[in-house]
């Protein structure tokens, strides 16, 4: 959420910021309106408590004029209901600004490349690492070929865009997202297994409520969401909290994600790459603010170094104002090539958000001066499992139609490749 006070003081500049994120500007003029007619309000009201202050002092000078008195307390009892009513209608308003206050996007960083979308993003840097395979062959025939996964059955059961791990399938998920949550436990973060279940205040928190309510599973009469990824409970670890900050809050943490694909239809509807439910191995950093843009660079290296490690081409994207996410004032995606498309997908979307979660989910802490701030945080997936799953399929699929399994998960797996049977 954005600082009210700061909107008022740079309205051309937010101004300038939103039209670059195709908001509707039509909603922040409406907001500015609001916000001046709340002013005028407000400082009515304090000029009725001002003249509250002075008819009250008037008490001593008429106490033995009890027709004055009279009138005097008249006054005042109609200088107090004016008061009241002012100040009601100010607090309506200042619920209607929050409201809206709720719907405006975070601000994109200068540095952000002006878009309109995905198109206008800027490729950063282009990693040529192992055998960059180019063939025809998609990942679901191959790992259906090797006994790997069901899709079929898994329609059966639960409709489309899900999937059934199976065999040497289901062990190289488990392998992967043991790989990860090793890798990152090094760095430094801990690990979390947490519940896939929330509130929707914690969906506020993060900002996926409540402009992407569709986006997500809700159950029946309850306010229980599935979680659409793990960086709701993580940076939710904190909600409506002052933190100790002298040390950034790192955690990584393994969940299952659902999303309804609300808007994709007809889009990779075949395969692993878009389900309804999928793994994923989330980072997530609580910090300060002077720490926050060097804490979000080291998070974009441990990402990174998932693919380094598991030798799979990818390049890093920075996204443009048109395609950030919601919460988002820099996002860099990391997309790992799918030779059977011939074009990169995304494995990793890693993102500073400033104070715009913590503002909604009230996470403080006390700076060097023992003055409360919003603390800023930041998260990335490292990596989505799915993905990964379709690519090592295509990329390390050898000339006899085994699969060779990445020498970083060799001993994570007990074998070094799954032959065709």
């Amino acid at each position: 959420m954005l600082n009210i006070k700061y909107i008022l003081e740079n309205k051309e500049l937010v101004r300038d910021k939103l039209i670059s994120r195709n908001f509707d500007i039509t909603i922040f003029d409406n907001f500015l309106s609001l916000a001046q007619e709340r002013g005028k309000l407000m400082s009515s009201a304090q000029e009725q408590k001002s003249k509250l202050t002075k008819l009250s002092k008037q008490f001593g000078i008429y106490k033995n004029d009890l027709e004055k008195l009279s009138l005097l307390k008249k006054e005042i009892e109609k200088v107090k209901s004016l008061e009241t009513q002012l100040t009601n209608q100010a607090n309506e308003l200042n619920f209607k600004l929050d409201e809206i206050l709720a719907t405006i996007p975070n601000l994109p960083l200068d540095e952000i490349p002006f878009g309109k979308d995905e198109n206008d993003n800027k490729v950063i840097n282009v990693y040529e690492i192992g055998t960059k395979k180019d063939f025809e062959k998609p990942h679901y025939e191959i790992a259906s070929e090797l006994n790997m996964i069901d899709i079929p059955r898994a329609v059966k059961q639960s409709g489309s865009r899900f999937v059934i791990y199976k065999n040497e399938g289901s062990k190289l998920v488990r392998a992967l997202i043991n790989f990860m949550l090793d890798l990152h436990k090094q760095k430094g973060y801990d690990e979390f297994l947490t519940p896939y279940l929330v509130r929707s205040e914690m969906l506020f928190g993060t900002g996926q409520l409540p402009k992407f309510k569709e986006d997500m599973f809700k159950v029946e009469n309850s306010d229980l969401y599935l979680i659409p990824t793990a960086e709701i409970t993580l940076t939710n670890y904190y909600n409506n909290e002052i933190v100790n900050l002298d040390k950034p809050f790192k955690a990584c943490a393994y969940t299952e994600c659902f999303r309804s694909e609300v808007g994709s239809s007809g889009k990779d509807t075949k395969g692993i790459i878009r389900q309804h439910q999928f793994k994923k191995v989330e980072i997530v950093k609580v910090t300060t603010k002077d720490d926050a843009i060097k804490e979000f660079n080291l998070m974009l290296e441990d990402a990174k170094n998932v693919l380094f490690k598991l030798e799979i081409p990818f390049r890093e994207v920075l996204l443009s104002t048109g395609d950030m996410g919601f919460s988002s004032r820099k996002t860099i995606d990391l997309e790992l090539w799918l030779p059977s498309e011939s074009k990169y997908r995304e494995v990793s979307s890693v993102s500073y958000m400033g104070d715009f979660q913590a503002r909604r989910a009230k996470i403080r802490y006390k700076n060097q001066d023992q003055k409360t701030e919003y603390a800023h945080t930041m998260n990335g997936s490292a990596l989505a499992v799915d993905r990964l799953v379709a690519a090592i399929i295509e990329q390390y699929l050898d000339t006899d139609g085994n699969l060779v399994i990445p020498k970083v998960l060799v001993p994570y797996m007990g074998m070094d490749k799954i032959y065709k049977k």
